[in-house]
């Protein structure tokens, strides 16, 4: 194997083993995890409820000491404590949260001290010490997170770039919803279907997926992506990335490139999101391995254009997608910011506690804060004394399409939909820009 740059496999290396405990899921789940969980009653306060007050914790991920190792630069999210102490402000001073003041907490979360037993601490703490009524999670990757707080009865907000599959909605209902993003099973349809519009696979019979080895994502790809890809005439060769231990994600990572260029693979695309097309683009370059990239919202098409020395741009061009979360996809420069009512709202929100936001993308974890109090907010109106998970939940259902989230386009809920986020853009790499673009109009995942 021929290394074009050993400087840079060193630096993918390390890249990439920060990747497992900084950005990746793990196949590891709490008992009972696969059983449904407790619907819990309609009636009565859920926990952290009182006659006066409903407590939200908001999680915040500090990417400080993964950036100093690997050398990746990541955009200033701003202050997040600030940020939540503005929607608290903002909350009480209008109606609350079912008639009673919200107490915001800010945790912080060490991202290179991700695991699966450090995010049982953190659901410890939110949902034992905190006694939250609800969470609002960023940048929990590990599989055990989400059912430790549906077993606990705690509402989660998920603002994390992962696939939540429809499966993994109904398994956690009432507890697990995304007020920012779509739901996963959605978006693989959307990202096939669009990338053969794109004409992505015109001309190819074989295409490489690397894909993150986790129980929703591989339920996703066996039903939903094998067979679209088959009736596309695409055979896939995937790499499963298992993330399970410092060594694995690593050789996963390196294996794929090696395996993709044997067989001659010219076409890339990733499932799972957890940030791997940034470390495998910086693998692959090492390898002097290059193909044509397909890319969504959950690869953080930015945070790749922004690290031009760990991840090359060559490697960026043609390449196609689409985007569902604006703050990560595009600059301003093409798409003016603020450019929605539920931007401006929440832009308004944040800037009457003094916090403002230069572009976009620096508001992209505020955005999802918002986005998540809103829909509290929003769900919770007639609720009154019985402010619970399973009475939130069936409001919520009924909101239908007068919830729009901050974070991306339209916005659909109904009966059996826990995920709010119901547009999308195709997208493409610009050289002249060296960015993203978005490409003709608005879709919607969803009827």
């Amino acid at each position: 194997m021929r290394i074009a740059d050993p400087s840079l496999l060193v630096r993918a290396t390390a890249a990439a083993v920060l990747a497992v405990v900084a950005f990746a899921g793990c196949s590891a789940v709490m008992p009972g995890a696969r059983d449904k969980a407790d619907q819990g009653s309609t009636s009565g306060p859920g926990p952290g409820v009182t006659a006066d007050s409903v407590k939200v914790v908001f999680v915040g991920v500090d990417l400080r000491s993964t950036s100093s190792i690997t050398g990746f630069r990541t955009a200033d999210a701003g202050d997040g404590a600030k940020q939540a102490k503005a929607l608290e402000a903002w909350v009480n001073a209008n109606g609350g949260i079912a008639g009673r003041k919200m107490t915001a907490v800010y945790r912080n979360y060490e991202a290179s001290d991700d695991s699966p037993a450090a995010e049982e601490r953190l659901c410890n703490q939110i949902t034992q010490d905190d006694k939250a009524f609800a969470v609002v999670l960023t940048g929990q990757f590990q599989a055990n997170a989400r059912p430790c707080y549906a077993q606990r009865r705690t509402l989660v907000l998920d603002a994390t770039l992962v696939a939540d599959d429809h499966d993994t909605f109904t398994r956690l209902s009432p507890y697990l919803w995304s007020a920012s993003y779509p739901d996963y099973d959605e978006f693989v349809r959307a990202f096939l279907g669009s990338l053969d519009q794109q004409g992505y696979f015109a001309g190819e019979n074989s295409a490489g997926v690397v894909a993150a080895d986790t129980p929703p994502n591989r339920a996703a790809y066996e039903r939903l992506a094998v067979p679209a890809l088959q009736q596309l005439g695409v055979t896939p060769t995937v790499a499963w990335i298992d993330t399970t231990d410092l060594g694995t994600l690593n050789a996963g990572l390196n294996q794929a490139a090696v395996d993709f260029r044997a067989k001659g693979i010219d076409r890339v695309f990733f499932l799972g999101g957890a940030r791997m097309a940034p470390f495998f683009l910086t693998v692959a370059a090492a390898q002097s391995f290059t193909a044509r990239y397909a890319l969504s919202s959950f690869d953080n098409p930015s945070f790749l254009v922004n690290n031009p020395s760990t991840i090359p741009r060559e490697g960026l061009e043609g390449a196609v997608g689409i985007g569902f979360n604006p703050s990560q996809d595009v600059p301003d420069s093409v798409y003016g910011f603020p450019a929605t009512d539920a931007e401006r709202e929440c832009i308004g929100i944040f800037a009457a506690a003094g916090e403002r936001f230069a572009t976009r993308e620096n508001a992209r974890v505020a955005f999802t804060y918002c986005d998540a109090v809103r829909l509290l907010k929003a769900g919770a109106q007639t609720l009154g004394p019985n402010l619970n998970a399973a009475g939130w939940s069936s409001a919520v259902h009924a909101l239908g399409t007068t919830f729009v989230p901050a974070t991306g386009f339209a916005g659909l809920l109904g009966p059996d939909r826990f995920a709010a986020a119901n547009g999308y853009r195709a997208m493409a790499y610009d050289g002249g820009c060296t960015c993203f673009t978005y490409q003709g109009a608005e879709v919607p995942f969803a009827g």
